[in-house]
């Protein structure tokens, strides 16, 4: 199972605001070749860590692709450049934020280009909330613990709210 986050707390020129915008990120994977197994439902969290930036919007994707990792990651990060999305600093404000969360069981060598699973998702509510949507008995495959479990031990000032009651296949 490929997992790929989404997230945005910016509007974007193009798609207006961030919930709308990641709905068009889902469609913009898709029109490049990603086959989007299942979605979760829409989550409203705040910035990590904590600023004055605006609240985002995020959810996480299940994905197959022919692509190996580094290129999967280099087409989401085009996805993003398409969007607007400029790297300018570490967890600073964006139009869009998609992240390879995981590929299959696969786990990253020190030094990696590609960090698998995602080295923080284990640790993030506007992560694990969404992904428990879409694969709650997901497996990390470096701590061995579930998504249930993994999202039960979050600290309690993480916050990650439902925006929606749909799940897509």
């Amino acid at each position: 199972m490929i997992l790929v986050g989404i997230g945005a707390n910016l509007p974007s020129p193009r798609f207006g605001p961030p919930r709308a915008t990641c709905e068009a990120a889902v469609e913009a994977m898709a029109a490049a070749g990603l086959t989007v197994i299942r979605r979760s439902r829409w989550y409203r969290s705040a910035p990590v860590p904590p600023s004055d930036q605006p609240w985002f919007v995020n959810g996480v994707v299940a994905v197959e692709s022919s692509l190996g990792p580094e290129d999967l990651l280099a087409l989401l990060h085009r996805i993003e450049s398409d969007f607007g999305r400029r790297r300018a600093e570490p967890d600073a404000p964006r139009v869009l934020d998609l992240d390879l969360l995981a590929y299959g069981d696969q786990v990253s060598a020190p030094g990696a280009r590609v960090h698998l699973p995602h080295p923080r998702l284990h640790q993030r509510a506007f992560v694990l909330r969404p992904l428990l949507d879409v694969a709650p008995d997901w497996r990390h495959p470096a701590l061995g613990r579930t998504a249930a479990e993994l999202a039960a031990e979050l600290p309690l000032d993480q916050v990650a709210e439902v925006l929606d009651e749909v799940v897509s296949p």
